[in-house]
């Protein structure tokens, strides 16, 4: 089959060459026109159901929103668990699908489940509505509007109706939240002293203004042969005008409304949250994309509306796009990606160039290297997935092996058209003859050492959940490059050399490289020693592996490395119940001191949550973005530096992490932090003070940082409890009262202002300086039957108590959750140590238990998954040698290349990081694919030289080895100097995940080829101990 692949390219030389040049051109226009992003797509299809229900308490959230809705997802199909949130006013479901799931799918069901409850809500609930869909990695962009005269409530205004529609029509955007400024709104503030005085009671007030500002339709009149629309024109956007509409006559006399009110335009209260740029405050805009959309030119357009958009504001007002914009980390991730796959290319140009010393045959060599990347980004595209960093970097990887198999094909036709050349006229053979012949001896360990790393690379496909859809596309990327590569090689590289190799003028170059020459010689020399010397060699190798293998179990584990993307997420949480003021307070403190720190570029900060927001953050907590470029420190002092400033702002939790990181801790747990730790039960005061036993005893293990217990503390409420009895000696029925209490404190929405296209609400509530004290809210009047006026008083008991802050709940049980971050140690040991510390000394009464959750949950399911694969993988590996060389012996010698390259795998992390991540395990599975190329070229030419040459044993080794040594080095070598660039810059943003891995293959590619020349050759002539005897 192989045979007649290869005899089929050189007898249509043309065909292949045309078929490579379109496959370069199609890859080329392909890979300028893929969508980039920063990682595959993380999410697990979640869907997330919102339900505002004004002024509720928590518990009342609970019970009347959040269960009948969580009771109704949980037995749908395909959800792996369900998360709520229940605070004032707001009820948050999450409903997490399986891996996998469809989005829309999952969408359907959760909305059909939703029709069902919603007519089970009470009446003064919202309806539940599905938040867009969008994934974690969705926000994208964070505008900024700042303004030096233009007020917060018009600056308001311009997000809500001018900026925030036009952002939406652009396409590819899922949704843009707008925090900050102030809501404009039309207010009836009723007076209730000229109320008593005119004896008008709230019912009449709501009856003559329910619905007033609407326009009335008066049918169609013909007339004059024309048709009219007949509209009697109410609405208006005055509120002199509004102010005019009567309410009762009394004596005669007309009351209107501005003689018991005051009509005004003003903020909407109660605030839900405020926003602020560089300490100034700002209104700030959450552009978050659809999944499946090219980032950066989605960027690109927002900017270009904003620009737009910018001509049309008033003068003094700012917009900032600097303040979170996932581009950015894009476009340096990528970047130095690609930087690294340049540098790895021209490494390989040099190696190729040292041993060759030719021109001619680099070339032929490298012609695979774009080939078979443009392959492989073809690939991706059609099957769906984008370019990011880590398909980049399974590229990045794959650049040294991939000119491999180039190189021994080209290696060893350079050398059969050397030795033709030396023959005489009539015995030569002519050059297609020649490359024929030579491609065939070589095409089987081509091909089989290809399978081999194939195979090592096959455990990636077997990791589920996020690392899964993490390293999943870097292995399709390695393994189709490799492919390609392959197929190149035993197509275009013959072809290629029997036009530039061919030729007789290139009679006089054919000679070996000066620095192969020196090479030999100097292995030669120490071959024949070592050959002397077996036991020591073979001794002081085995003690390097055992001593590897020691290092090996004491190293840390992490789950991945930490990125570095440029900029903090930064949590600022106080003790709930705290006034929006206050808490405003504490983060304007928070963005002052940051701004005195040199690195960091730009702050802003969100306090409290947007309307129907899925991050339903309460007033007590301020999120904050601080983009920073580093100088002179490192990032870790500057962490460091952002911990101790912040440190001295009192009554605060800080929780520092990064924009993407942060949001994948969140999507794993629940939880912005490493770790969560997850305290179930049903009394929240009994979790608060568990969560803070745990706390204290976990606080002093080293390594753990920002340490954190949710503020699950009770916050002040008043509670306006009716005394039936007096109730009903006035003759005030309950929804009567119910309506009262919700016009008079909360306010009530009677209609709508229309002004030029925008609507806003008009609303009736008592106006403020008659309700802002407790004695004073005791003191309103409340209309009874027969028309008198009783204080609230009398009616109902105004007392101050305690109430619940925010309910969470996890697969409907109550949960608390303990979290930490980890500093400065890998996370494995640090939960171990935790696990041991909680239980010795804390004791869980009956009903309450606890959960971990959060990065390392992942690490563990994933090292277990790819131990058990990866050693199926050797054992494929195995198999496959066995069917090369139908010896279990030599197939033995070739494996022992495992434990060499594990040797400098290990001392390379033990240098480097110090802790195996799960990258460094697949760095490790993917040696091993490597590893054993070298082996097999080796075992293979020695068992070439004995049956087709006649050598004995010994000289096959020793002819055999020096054969060998210009390609195994040059392979070794330029898969190992390729992955240089990535191994060195792991500190840059991109090359976070792929670096371990670099670090693995190249230390342990580095000892494995040098043992390789060594230990190979021992092991092969103590096994045919006895005809080596007989040869000397």
């Amino acid at each position: 089959m192989l045979n007649k692949i290869i005899h089929y390219s050189l007898h249509n030389r043309l065909v292949v060459v045309c078929a490579a040049i379109l496959l370069l051109i199609a890859g080329t226009y392909t890979a300028m026109h893929t969508e980039v992003d920063v990682f595959p797509d993380l999410n697990a299809p979640t869907v997330v159901i919102m339900t505002e229900a004004n002024g509720m308490a928590a518990e009342e959230v609970e019970q009347l929103v959040t269960f009948p809705v969580e009771t109704a997802v949980n037995g749908a199909t395909g959800v792996r668990r369900v998360r709520s949130s229940s605070t004032n006013g707001f009820s948050v479901v999450w409903v997490e699908f399986d891996w996998g799931t469809d989005i829309y799918l999952a969408r359907q069901i959760v909305s059909e489940k939703l029709a069902v409850v919603s007519e089970s809500l009470p009446v003064n609930v919202g309806k539940p509505t599905l938040g867009p869909q969008s994934s974690i990695l969705g926000e994208m962009l964070i505008v900024g509007l700042t303004a030096d005269s233009t007020s917060m409530l018009d600056l308001r205004t311009i997000a809500d109706w001018t900026i925030r529609p036009r952002l939406l029509s652009t396409g590819g955007v899922a949704q843009v939240a707008v925090l900050g400024g102030d809501i404009k709104e039309y207010q009836i503030q009723l007076d209730p002293e000229r109320m008593r005085h005119y004896g008008i009671s709230m019912g009449e007030v709501m009856a003559v203004t329910q619905d007033m500002n609407l326009n009335a339709n008066g049918g169609v009149l013909y007339e004059f042969r024309n048709e009219y629309i007949v509209r009697g024109v109410l609405s208006t956007s005055k509120t002199e005008q509004l102010g005019k509409a009567v309410v009762k006559t009394v004596n005669n006399f007309p009351v209107t409304l501005e003689d018991i009110a005051n009509v005004t335009i003003g903020p909407k209260a109660p605030k839900l949250g405020t926003a602020s740029e560089r300490g100034k405050s700002a209104v700030l805009m959450t552009v978050t994309k659809q999944p499946a959309t090219s980032t950066l030119e989605l960027t690109d357009k927002l900017e270009a509306s904003l620009k737009d958009l910018q001509k049309n504001l008033p003068p003094d007002v700012k917009v900032s796009t600097d303040i979170f914009r996932q581009s950015r980390f894009i476009e340096s991730s990528i970047g130095n990606v690609k930087k690294s796959l340049f540098e790895g290319g021209i490494f390989v140009v040099i190696v190729l160039f040292l041993f060759l010393a030719n021109v001619r045959t680099t070339l032929i060599s490298l012609v695979t290297l774009p080939l078979s990347l443009l392959v492989s980004i073809l690939t991706l595209h059609y099957m769906g997935l984008t370019i990011n960093t880590m398909s980049l970097g399974g590229m990045a990887i794959a650049i040294g092996s991939l000119v491999d198999d180039a190189i021994v094909d080209v290696e060893n036709v350079y050398k059969r058209l050397r030795e033709n050349r030396l023959k005489v006229e009539a015995e030569r053979l002519s050059t297609l003859e020649v490359v024929f012949n030579a491609s065939k001896e070589v095409r089987m360990p081509i091909l089989n050492s290809t399978l081999i790393i194939v195979v090592s690379f096959v455990p990636l496909f077997f990791l589920s959940g996020m690392e899964g859809r993490m390293l999943v596309p870097l292995g399709v990327a390695f393994i189709v490059a490799l492919f390609a590569s392959t197929i190149v090689a035993l197509t275009l590289t013959p072809v290629l050399c029997s036009y530039l190799l061919g030729s007789n003028k290139t009679n006089k170059e054919l000679k070996e490289a000066p620095v192969a020459r020196w090479m030999k010689g100097i292995y030669e020399k120490a071959l024949t020693w070592v050959l002397a010397h077996k036991r020591v060699t073979l001794g002081s190798t085995i003690g390097l592996f055992v001593v590897a293998l020691g290092v090996f179990f004491t190293l840390g584990r992490s789950f991945l490395p930490s990125f570095n993307e440029g900029s903090f997420t930064i949590n600022i949480s106080s003790l709930p119940g705290i006034s929006l003021e206050e808490s405003n307070k504490m983060g304007h403190r928070a963005e002052e001191l940051l701004m005195t720190i040199p690195e960091i570029q730009t702050v802003a900060r969100k306090t409290g949550r947007a309307e129907l927001d899925e991050h339903a953050l309460g007033v007590n907590v301020s999120e904050i973005e601080a983009p920073f470029e580093l100088k002179d420190r490192s990032r870790s002092e500057l962490v460091a530096d952002v911990r101790e400033k912040l440190g001295t702002i009192t009554g605060a939790n800080i929780e520092i992490g990064q924009p993407i990181s942060h949001r994948i801790d969140a999507m794993l747990s629940g939880t912005k932090a490493n770790i969560a730790i997850k305290l179930f039960g049903d009394d929240l005061n009994k979790m608060f003070s568990l969560g803070n036993q745990i706390k204290g005893a976990i606080s002093d293990i080293p390594g753990v940082a920002d340490l954190n217990v949710e503020q699950q503390i009770e916050r002040p409420q008043l509670k306006i409890q009716p005394k039936r009895e007096m109730l009903a000696k006035f003759g005030i029925t309950l929804p009567e009262f119910s309506e009262y209490v919700n016009v008079a404190l909360a306010g009530k929405v009677i209609s709508q202002v229309y002004e030029q296209g925008k609507s806003f609400d008009l609303i009736v509530k008592v106006k403020d300086d008659a309700r802002d004290e407790m004695e004073k809210i005791r003191n309103l009047m409340v209309d009874t039957n027969d028309g008198r006026k009783v204080p609230l008083s009398y009616v109902a008991e105004v007392v101050s108590a305690m109430g619940p802050n925010t309910i969470n709940r996890e697969n409907v049980k109550r949960k608390i959750v303990i979290s930490a971050n980890v500093a400065d140690r890998d996370l494995r040991s640090v939960v171990n140590d935790i696990q041991k510390r909680i239980d010795t000394s804390v004791q869980l009464p009956e009903g309450y238990h606890i959960e971990y959750g959060g990065q390392f949950e992942s690490e563990q399911a994933a090292s277990r998954t790819l131990a058990l694969t990866s050693f199926i993988s050797i054992v494929v590996i195995f198999l496959l040698l066995y069917n090369e060389f139908r010896s279990v012996k030599e197939s033995g010698v070739i494996l022992l290349n495992l434990p060499l390259a594990l040797i400098g795998g290990v001392f390379a992390l033990v240098i480097t990081t110090g802790e195996v991540s799960i990258p460094a395990i697949i760095g490790f599975i993917s040696l091993f694919g490597i590893a054993t190329r070298n082996g097999m070229l080796l075992i293979s030419h020695y068992n070439h030289l004995q049956k087709e040459e006649g050598l004995n044993v010994y000289d096959s080794v020793i002819q055999g080895s020096l054969d060998r040594l210009n390609p195994i080095l040059m392979t070794a070598l330029s898969s190992a100097l390729a992955l240089i660039p990535l191994a060195l810059a792991g500190d840059l943003p991109g090359n976070e995940i792929q670096s371990p891995m670099a670090k693995v293959i190249l230390g342990g590619l580095l000892t494995s080829t040098f043992l390789n020349g060594f230990i190979v050759p021992i092991v092969y002539l103590m096994m045919h101990r006895k005809e080596a005897q007989k040869s000397l």
